[in-house]
């Protein structure tokens, strides 16, 4: 039986921290390795890809085919707890507060499951729904969790909780959040720069 189920959703990158998790990583692997440099030209081949078409997925994969496992290893541990201090100061409060209303809280967010689930373990979303990435080809999709598949991204989770997903607040800054945004009652739009409501 399905039981219909007060969801609040929070984006990530830009509504709950700045800068870009995505960017941040990469520009971090540049200045402790020299191997992201020596795949430059992928890198500049998948920027004009992204110019041509922002929807993509194999510019984004061409763009991190440096990122190795171990690269991973060795650098996300420290990578996040620098990057954790970038959090906006309202963040963690604002997602007790509506874990406190009774409503399920959710993080849906185009960031990769190496990166984000660990930025936010000590907030205590309900679930924590981002693009997943494959083990042995850290920089290739095997979901992209952005636009529209954040939506189809909800909707698999509350299908698999036998929810029928009510969303009556979702957190954003940006338009390519669109799809999710339509379909809350309540939409908050956040300045990525300041981590103010807009």
């Amino acid at each position: 039986m399905l039981t219909r189920k007060d969801i609040v959703v929070f984006d990530f990158d830009g509504t709950l921290s700045w800068p870009d998790s995505n960017y941040a990583f990469f520009k971090y692997c540049f200045k402790h390795s020299l191997r992201p440099w020596l795949f430059l030209p992928f890198v500049l081949l998948g920027v004009i890809g992204a110019k041509l078409n922002h929807n993509g997925v194999w510019w984004r994969q061409t763009i991190r085919n440096f990122i190795t496992p171990k690269m991973i290893k060795d650098f996300s541990a420290d990578f996040i707890k620098m990057h954790k201090k970038n959090r906006f100061g309202w963040a963690m409060e604002q997602v007790a507060k509506e874990k406190s209303a009774g409503n399920k809280v959710i993080l849906v967010s185009a960031s990769p499951d190496y990166l984000v689930e660990k930025l936010v373990k000590d907030m205590k979303f309900d679930a924590v729904l981002c693009s997943q990435m494959q083990e042995d080809k850290p920089w290739k999709y095997k979901f992209l969790c952005w636009g529209k598949n954040k939506v189809v991204a909800m909707d698999n989770w509350a299908c698999e909780h036998k929810y029928i997903p009510n969303v009556v607040r979702a957190y954003s800054d940006s338009q390519t959040d669109m799809p999710i945004m339509e379909i809350a009652k309540e939409q908050v739009w956040i300045n990525p720069k300041t981590g103010l409501r807009k």
